[in-house]
């Protein structure tokens, strides 16, 4: 009988990799700190032990009528809003079957909610994803964490993929019968100075990458290389065709690459439709996701439900009339894809 460690609450995966530490010896010898690169080595393997899970099987994921799609991460989810590149190209991929999307990722947050939370620590950030959660009562969920281990460093890799055990746990417990989708960060750009060297921030993520699609096999989730997507890692120097504005943060082009392997990833397939035909179903999503940001993350949230709720809080009422406009806009969005299928001839 294998001891999984959803058998074994009263051990976290850190106390797993400490615990191979000390048997195997596998330290760098100052004050016993772990070797940072046997350390990933030891955690994936003390994780592969405890799980007793055959690895490297693709969770296959299909999309269902009626889905509701939550996008939950950092940076590089929260920013695809402005281009609407990853619904567009998911509802294209999905023809006619009924699927809405809502994003509710945050920049620079982590799977501890530390963007979250305003006045208070973490746990409030999570307490008030929780909330979201149980609005949008979603039905699949496409995540993408770790974008701040680049520089960071792994020391913390195992409290990071046990928080983000937590946060799929506390998601599924709100919302029964989720399927997930674990995305890897995305590479970096090395730009011309004053823009830093991120060689070394790429190396982190390509064994963040590895760790992510264990950790996908062991939470039964469809897994997507963000990262090889991309490019894997950067060849030295400059890059010489950049897709980010600034080594970190990616533009259209970049965010149309991420939507395509999202859909490879998937395993599905969308027709080869022209870019102006495919702007009234962008257009449709980014005004809908506008209508969305300011349902769930209001100017002046202090004012109207915070401490300072005496002064304004009498304007809470109208945040939920948000609602129909959001519905309308998802209306909207189907039906300019609905006009792009039509024309289109699909495989």
């Amino acid at each position: 009988m294998g001891y999984g460690l959803s058998k074994r609450k009263s051990y976290s995966e850190a106390e797993w990799v400490h615990l191979g530490w000390s048997v195997l010896g596998w330290t760098d010898g100052v004050l016993g700190a772990p070797n940072p690169a046997m350390k990933l080595r030891v955690f994936i393997y003390s994780l592969l032990c405890g799980a007793g899970l055959a690895m490297g099987q693709q969770v296959k994921f299909e999309f269902q009528e009626g889905d509701r799609v939550m996008l939950l991460g950092g940076t590089v989810m929260e920013r695809d809003q402005r281009y609407g590149e990853l619904e567009s190209a998911l509802q294209l991929a999905v023809g006619e079957k009924r699927v809405t999307f809502r994003n509710l990722a945050w920049s620079g947050d982590t799977v501890f909610g530390d963007a979250r939370s305003y006045f208070g620590p973490p746990a409030e950030g999570l307490a008030r994803l929780e909330a979201h959660v149980e609005l949008i009562k979603p039905t699949v969920l496409i995540c993408c964490y770790g974008t701040d281990l680049a520089h960071a460093g792994l020391g913390k890799l195992p409290d990071f993929l046990s928080g983000y055990r937590a946060l799929l746990d506390m998601v599924r417990e709100k919302a029964p019968g989720l399927r997930v989708v674990i995305a890897t960060p995305p590479p970096l750009e090395t730009l011309p100075p004053p823009l830093p060297d991120q060689t070394g921030a790429n190396k982190n993520l390509s064994l963040l990458r590895d760790a992510l699609r264990k950790l996908a096999a062991m939470q039964s989730a469809t897994f997507i290389d963000w990262y090889e997507a991309m490019g894997g890692m950067p060849k030295n120097g400059v890059a010489a065709h950049p897709l980010t504005e600034n080594g970190v943060h990616y533009q259209a082009e970049g965010y149309a690459r991420l939507a395509a392997a999202t859909v490879a990833g998937l395993g599905l397939k969308v027709a080869d439709v022209p870019g102006p035909a495919v702007a009234p179903v962008k257009a449709a999503v980014v005004a809908k996701d506008t209508l969305f940001f300011n349902r769930w993350r209001p100017q002046n949230e202090t004012y109207l439900f915070g401490f300072r709720k005496h002064e304004q809080g009498q304007n809470a009422k109208e945040i939920p009339m948000f609602d129909p406009l959001i519905a309308d806009g998802d209306e909207k969005v189907l039906a300019a894809k609905a006009a792009v299928l039509a024309g289109t001839v699909r495989p």
